[in-house]
């Protein structure tokens, strides 16, 4: 740009100076503007061109990007996911032992006469003789929920 505007200032000072007539100094101005003009516009679209080509390119590497970003998004939310899965799975079977064992100590001691623990159920209110199905709980025991 710079260049152009160069050239146009020394085109137009080489014209004023020279011994010419007033019509073809006027004539020679008016081509010089021309030229400068058509070479203006030439640079201006290569410009133009140039912009939308690498604009039309960034827009090309980011849509590339993203995709990629979040492609690696799910797939990592797709590890998490089973992960946390196998981890329910190993978390209910150990739950499944627990609760199986708890029925086996339960049922010895159902077979054995003994009093056994439930959680979640409650006795009477006050004193006295509470009877259930695994023995007979007196006195404030059956305030506690021991049966």
């Amino acid at each position: 740009m710079a260049l152009l505007t160069g050239a146009a200032i020394g085109a137009v000072a080489g014209l004023l100076y020279a011994p010419d007539t007033g019509e073809n100094t006027r004539e020679k101005l008016g081509k010089e503007a021309k030229r400068a003009q058509d070479d203006f516009n030439k640079k201006y679209q290569e410009t133009s061109s140039n912009l939308t080509v690498k604009a039309k390119q960034a827009r090309k590497d980011f849509e590339q990007r993203l995709e990629e970003t979040l492609s690696s998004a799910s797939y990592k939310a797709e590890e998490i996911i089973s992960a946390m899965e196998s981890k329910l799975e190993d978390l209910r079977k150990q739950n499944a032992k627990l609760q199986k064992e708890g029925r086996s100590t339960d049922d010895l001691a159902a077979s054995t006469g003994t009093t056994g623990t439930t959680t979640g159920t409650t006795g009477t209110t006050g004193t006295g003789t509470t009877t259930g199905s695994r023995g007979t709980t007196t006195g404030n025991q059956a305030n506690k929920g021991v049966i």
